[in-house]
């Protein structure tokens, strides 16, 4: 895994207020951005299966964060997790999000 994957990874997550690392074909990935959808949020996706180097980016989250699966979330430069960690805050969503300028 590269430096340049993290240093693009950190990168992605601090210009963001939400960042959300993707599989295009992932149904948990679908439901989290749905969530976001609904909530009205402004977020930036990056579908790992998608682009040239995911799988150096998705080596670099699980360096960063210990978290290999995806959805990999994060929202003001915090990381939330998964799908299930994002459903676990869904009430305080509105205030996760409005704290990292998303809607």
């Amino acid at each position: 895994m590269s430096t340049a994957a993290q240093q693009k990874v950190q990168a992605i997550i601090n210009e963001n207020p939400v960042a959300i690392f993707s599989k295009s074909y992932c149904p948990y990935c679908r439901v989290s951005k749905e969530t976001f959808t609904e909530a009205g949020a402004t977020f930036f996706v990056v579908e790992l299966d998608k682009v040239d180097d995911g799988a150096d980016l998705q080596a670099a989250l699980k360096e960063i964060n210990g978290q290999s699966t995806v959805p990999n979330i994060y929202i003001n430069k915090e990381h939330i997790g998964g799908n299930s960690d994002l459903q676990a805050k869904k009430t305080q969503l509105p205030g996760l999000l409005k704290a990292a300028g998303a809607v």
